[in-house]
């Protein structure tokens, strides 16, 4: 049976994307951070998928159709979780399609690329 190994981000640069990430996620670099390929991996044994980052020209797309979802506990958590990856130098997007009672808030990482923190305490 296969199993999810390794979500890909394509990031315009390598080192300053592993720096968020690894920090963003509790990952620590597989290797050595190369200037065009690095594979984050949960720290401290702990398990879940992996995370590479690729240099890429492409530009970021404003609607992505495959992007990152971060759990977090409750509403608390995920406030608490927002502010911390802004301060790691994420940002807000505006987003013209939150529903009404949106469960999710759309963030960005440095290079551009969208990703969402669920507060999963209301599933």
């Amino acid at each position: 049976m296969l199993s999810i190994g390794s979500v890909v981000l394509g990031v315009s640069d390598v080192r300053r994307a592993a720096a968020f990430w690894a920090r963003a996620l509790g990952y620590v670099p597989r290797g050595e951070i190369e200037d065009d390929w690095v594979v984050l991996v949960p720290a401290d044994g702990r398990t879940g998928a992996h995370l590479s980052l690729g240099r890429s020209e492409t530009p970021v797309q404003g609607r992505p159709r495959v992007h990152l979802d971060l759990y977090a506990g409750d509403a608390a958590d995920q406030a608490a979780e927002v502010e911390r990856l802004v301060s790691l130098g994420a940002r807000r997007v505006r987003w013209e399609l939150y529903p009404p009672d949106a469960d999710f808030i759309v963030l960005a990482d440095p290079d551009g690329n969208r990703f969402c923190v669920i507060d999963t305490g209301r599933g």
